[in-house]
């Protein structure tokens, strides 16, 4: 791919919901879990469907500002939680360059870090994922996105 070409990957409710199931499916036996730690806000959706598979009823979160869909700018803990992380999945969407994962990391250490989706500059800091995808890819999930009306191919030709 050309660089600083940008490719965009969507989402739907369905495939995540799949993926993260099967992202689930690998995390068993489910016993050895005794809670979950949601980095918000990406990891709320994740951590909830693999909460209900695994039967984990102890939910946290981890608040942390890093970027938005405009910049990426310095981590900000809004939001910690008082555990160390041992016997507990920490639950992401997607881990991009690896700068929320190491932030995040350091606070709950043993922690077993989990994602449904990752780049390759972020992909060494995840314990499992499902999809790798490139570094170029925008991943647009289905609560960033609202359904439109698509213009037939003839009327968008005929422009």
């Amino acid at each position: 791919m050309p660089p600083g070409k940008q490719e965009n990957f969507f989402v739907s409710w369905e495939e995540l919901h799949r993926d993260t199931r099967e992202l689930a499916r690998r995390l068993l036996p489910a016993e050895r879990w005794t809670g979950a730690i949601a980095i918000t806000r990406g990891g709320l959706v994740p951590a909830a469907i693999i909460a209900r598979e695994l039967n984990i009823r102890l939910v946290d979160t981890i608040c942390i500002k890093t970027y938005d869909y405009r910049a990426q700018g310095a981590s900000e803990i809004l939001k910690a939680c008082d555990t160390d992380g041992e016997g507990m999945l920490l639950i992401d969407d997607l881990v991009d360059t690896g700068k929320t994962a190491r932030a995040v990391k350091a606070l709950v250490p043993k922690a077993r870090f989990v994602t449904v989706y990752a780049k390759p500059e972020g992909h060494p800091e995840v314990d499992d994922c499902i999809k790798v995808v490139s570094q170029e890819t925008w991943i647009n999930f289905p609560w960033d996105m609202e359904l439109n009306y698509a213009s037939p191919i003839v009327d968008q030709n005929s422009a």
